[in-house]
Formats: C-alpha cells, structure tokens, sequence
C-alpha cells in the first residue's frame, strides 16, 4: 500500500508542478505577445487576440484543482479503492454542480 500512496503523491505532484509552469508559460507568452504586437489605439486590451492565450492560462490555473480531483478518482478506481473513489467523485460531482450553476445563473 506505500508504493501506491507514493505513486499517487508523484502523479499529483507531477501534474501540479507541470500545470501550474504550463498556465503560467501561457500567461506570459499571451502578455509578451500583446506587448510585442499591441495596437496601442485599442482601448480594450481584452480585444487583443493575443490576450486570448493568457486568458487560456489563468483558466487553466483555476482547473487544475479539478484536474487533481479527476486524477484521484481515476487512481482510486483502478486500485479497487471504492470509498475513496466515491469521495473524489462527490467532489467533482458538487464542483461541476457549482460550475454549472455558475454558468446558468449569468
């Protein structure tokens, strides 16, 4: 049971730690490139096209604690561990619910 508990520890930490560098190349990149390519005349930055791929960055920050849940209930389920599988998937259940929710109540 130590070798899965440290497997998931490193599956986790992997996707964190090359999520959380990914989301923040991202950020940087879409802010270099409006920088690069700014029409200053625009008084909206959001228009920018290059805004986008930043946009893309900070959503994927806000994901990855979903991510991590996803990864969990996957790994919980391959290991026959079905009450912590259960749990995981609760949780996603409710952060779907809430995202939904979010988007229909706008």
């Amino acid at each position: 049971m130590k070798c899965a508990e440290r497997r998931l520890e490193e599956l986790l930490s992997a996707l964190l730690w090359y999520g959380s560098w990914l989301a923040a190349a991202a950020i940087g990149l879409g802010f270099a490139l409006a920088l690069i390519d700014a029409h200053f005349g625009t008084r909206n930055l959001v228009l920018l096209p290059n805004l986008r791929i930043a946009t893309i960055g900070i959503a994927l920050f806000i994901l990855l604690p979903s991510f991590r849940v996803l990864l969990m209930l996957l790994i919980f389920i391959r290991e026959h561990d079905f009450g912590f599988a259960s749990i995981a998937g609760l949780v996603l259940a409710i952060i779907v619910l809430g995202v939904f929710l979010g988007v229909h109540a706008t």
